[in-house]
């Protein structure tokens, strides 16, 4: 995938760009040309830049300027990394460049605003959602702000998929090539859309997650439709799959079942200390003969009614899988895909959010025609659909954000937090990341730790 990321960055070079985006594209690092990005302060801050595969460090680097009239310059109060910022580091999604600044799930405090900001104001407390949209365009009027048609002009998307996403925050050249929040300060293209100003009865510990987690978890849940007495199972115990858990019981679940193993089995367990109603299932524990499907058939007549990706398509078990990813047969795997299509029931539903970037072999197209199954790829969360519903959930109790925060480190350490998280160590679950900006821990939520 190195290689395919630097043939992306070869073409879209070669071929342009569509020249439809209205904010500026391909700034990832301030530091690439300071004159322009770089705030005339000639302050400095922190930041955590993908340097390669299996690389990032945390890089000294300019603080972010006003570039158009309805930017938002934040000072960084929280941020964290996500399942999701794995296949950047992994070098599974393309078009990645060194020194890019990583990260699209922050909060903070507003440093200052462009002209056209009415809404905001210095000191105001907000989240950002991961997306970038304009507010205007046709879908961003629906507020499905992942899709907006204005923030991202990358042609060589547009090419792969038929269409493109939005913009994103720290998620490459591909998604718009834009500064991501695991930094001292970020910058946010059309802040007066982007951001969701915070309560004070809502500390920073529970609003960072309406940036992504909590928008795509709900998102998952209620686009697959899952509804009163179904039985759910869910593919990941991560903090994506943790919280579609706790939301489909919301949403009047009979039963859920998560499933994980391998070296992140102990999220299981973690799973299940804080939704003692969830079932799990090991997939390293079953018995020589015994799948997946077969055990969800076994533990529910015709499987189950709803089948949750919230994975991705980067974890390959077979050699078959593992070869083809390796030489570039496929980006993706399609092992658990086809485990999902057939433990449902017939005319079972199966809802895909866990990250899929191109390409797959060996797909089980049969069994979704055959026998009537719904496929549903959930998309990247609109965030702006879900965040004020999901606010006021937050506010009376109703959802609880706290249940997947293990852990809360400094920005100063973030290198070594990716490390740990992509190897599974440490029972990392959902982290807080401070910075100097940041507020002390609200009561009841992690102390800081240190690996130093």
């Amino acid at each position: 995938m190195a290689l395919a990321s630097q043939a992306a960055n070869l073409l879209e070079k070669a071929i342009g760009h569509t020249g439809d985006a209205v904010t500026e594209q391909n700034l990832t690092n301030p530091d690439r040309d300071r004159e322009k990005y770089a705030d005339p302060s000639g302050e400095k801050m922190k930041a955590l830049a993908w340097m390669g595969k299996n690389d990032v460090q945390l890089v000294e680097t300019y603080k972010p300027k006003i570039l158009e009239d309805r930017d938002v310059i934040l000072k960084v109060t929280g941020s964290t990394i996500c399942g999701s910022d794995l296949h950047l580091y992994r070098g599974a999604v393309i078009e990645l460049q060194k020194g890019d600044i990583l990260g699209h799930e922050f909060c903070g405090k507003v440093d200052s605003v462009g002209p056209n900001v009415k809404n905001l104001k210095p000191g105001d407390r907000v989240v950002a959602s991961f997306q970038i949209a304009c507010g205007e365009c046709m879908y961003c009027q629906k507020k499905l702000s992942s899709q907006c048609e204005r923030t991202n002009s990358n042609k060589v998307e547009n090419i792969m998929y038929g269409g493109r996403t939005a913009g994103m925050f720290g998620y490459s050249h591909f998604t718009g090539g834009f500064a991501g929040g695991q930094a001292e300060y970020a910058r946010v293209p059309y802040g007066d859309v982007n951001l969701l100003k915070l309560p004070e009865d809502i500390p920073d510990e529970q609003g960072l997650y309406l940036s992504d987690v909590l928008s795509t978890s709900w998102n998952c849940v209620v686009d697959t439709g899952v509804k009163e007495g179904d039985v759910v199972a869910i593919w990941g115990a991560g903090p994506i799959g943790q919280m579609c858990a706790e939301m489909s019981f919301i949403r009047g679940a009979k039963r859920v079942i998560v499933i994980d193993g391998g070296p992140a089995a102990w999220r299981l367990d973690l799973v299940k200390s804080k939704t003692p109603k969830v079932e799990t299932l090991n997939f390293t524990d079953l018995p020589k003969g015994t799948t997946v499907t077969s055990k969800l058939k076994e533990m529910e007549h015709g499987g189950p009614d709803v089948a949750l990706e919230c994975a991705a398509g980067e974890y390959a078990k077979s050699w078959t899988h593992q070869l083809e990813l390796l030489t570039g047969a496929e980006t993706d795997t399609s092992e658990i895909l086809n485990e999902m299509v057939t433990s449902v029931k017939n005319y079972g539903r199966c809802g895909i959010t866990g990250v899929y970037v191109g390409f797959t072999n060996h797909f089980n197209i049969g069994s979704i025609m055959e026998r009537g199954i719904r496929f549903i790829g959930n998309g990247q969360a609109p965030v702006h659909l879900y965040w004020e519903e999901l606010l006021k959930m937050l506010q009376d109790g109703s959802l609880n954000s706290g249940i997947m925060l293990s852990h809360r480190v400094d920005i100063s350490e973030m290198d070594t937090l990716y490390q740990k998280f992509a190897a599974r160590a440490d029972n990392i679950q959902k982290v807080f990341v401070q910075t100097k900006f940041s507020d002390p821990p609200a009561p009841g939520t992690p102390e800081l730790i240190s690996w130093k």
